[in-house]
């Protein structure tokens, strides 16, 4: 049994920044991520995407903000059970909260923060038969790493912002061989920048534009060596390429949360703006997994829900202490 004061489940950077409000009150955390590594979607979906909204940063990149929000926390010493998923909070005969993983780890604490973002992601799957045995072979939902794809024919699929920046990104840093990019229709639903930049590129012959089409079909001997890409006047033809990327965006679910006895409005938790506290006392909710009036999903807000949701905490587990706040300029921050 891992015991803690505040035992927060998502490791993204609301999570993190969390930790380092709970230990300038002396409050030890406990994150707990499916993912295998700290950082939530700015890891895992785009550490290398340029973030343009965290004050003092007029850009960073999402994976920087992770390192710098982990070395933040460094101080006080926080605890990771990761690549393991909460699937349980339980109360105790101590009235403590019990969050079972997955794997069956177990975490005791007075306090639970949920700050698991979006909630569990799935990538929405073209219907193309076998793909799924090309999938690490060739086949990625999405962009981590661009450098990956050096010296690469890459066929990225999708109408969308997504499609369109990496699009953009791969050809204009000349970072692929190749970047040819299919899409069903004529028109896109991303930015209008970003289309004309598309076609920008287009015209220069550094994006092999393929409009009115979609991937059906794909093919390769253990890893990706061609798709079929179904033209509407054209008909029906083979391009040969190194990877396939179909983005066409990620299905975010609650997943186990939604079982929890919270109270849920579209596929997120319902909170009192006052701390951030949920229907079921101890337990909070901050970033983008909650809603309420007016709520914007931006980082910056999950930092400031999470900074009054650990007052409330500290408040919950020490009723007879008064917190009178201190400012880091005039105190400094002091690790455990």
């Amino acid at each position: 049994m891992i015991k803690t004061d505040i035992i927060i489940i998502g490791a993204g950077p609301v999570g993190l920044f969390t930790v380092f409000e709970a230990g300038l009150l002396k409050l030890r955390c406990h994150l707990i991520d499916s993912l295998p590594q700290a950082g939530g979607q700015c890891s895992e979906i785009y550490p290398k995407k340029p973030i343009y909204d965290i004050p003092g940063f007029p850009s960073i990149l999402a994976g920087e903000l992770i390192d710098n929000l982990m070395d933040q926390a460094a101080p006080f010493k926080p605890g990771f059970t990761l690549g393991e998923a909460a699937v349980s909070i339980d109360k105790n005969d101590e009235d403590q909260f019990v969050v079972t993983t997955s794997k069956g780890t177990q975490h005791e604490a007075p306090i639970v923060m949920i700050a698991g973002g979006l909630g569990v992601f799935e990538p929405r799957k073209p219907p193309i038969d076998g793909l799924e045995n090309f999938e690490d072979k060739g086949v990625e939902y999405i962009i981590k790493d661009p450098e990956f794809y050096q010296g690469k024919r890459c066929v990225i699929s999708g109408g969308g912002d997504s499609a369109l920046d990496w699009a953009i990104f791969l050809a204009d840093k000349k970072i692929a061989k190749e970047v040819s990019l299919v899409h069903r229709r004529s028109s896109f639903r991303g930015h209008l920048d970003s289309v004309q930049k598309v076609m920008d590129l287009a015209d220069e012959g550094r994006i092999n534009l393929i409009t009115e089409a979609e991937v059906i079909g794909i093919g390769g001997n253990g890893k990706v060596e061609n798709v079929v890409i179904k033209h509407d006047t054209q008909g029906e033809f083979v391009k040969e390429t190194d990877h396939f990327i179909p983005l066409f965006g990620l299905k975010p679910s609650l997943g186990p949360i939604a079982n929890w006895g919270l109270e849920i409005d579209k596929n997120a938790i319902v909170v009192d703006t006052l701390d951030y506290s949920t229907n079921i006392p101890g337990i909070y909710a901050i970033g983008d997994v909650n809603t309420y009036t007016n709520k914007l999903k931006l980082i910056l807000c999950g930092f400031h829900e999470g900074t009054l949701a650990v007052q409330s905490a500290f408040a919950r587990i020490h009723p007879d202490k008064k917190n009178v706040l201190k400012y880091t300029t005039v105190n400094g921050v002091t690790g455990f």
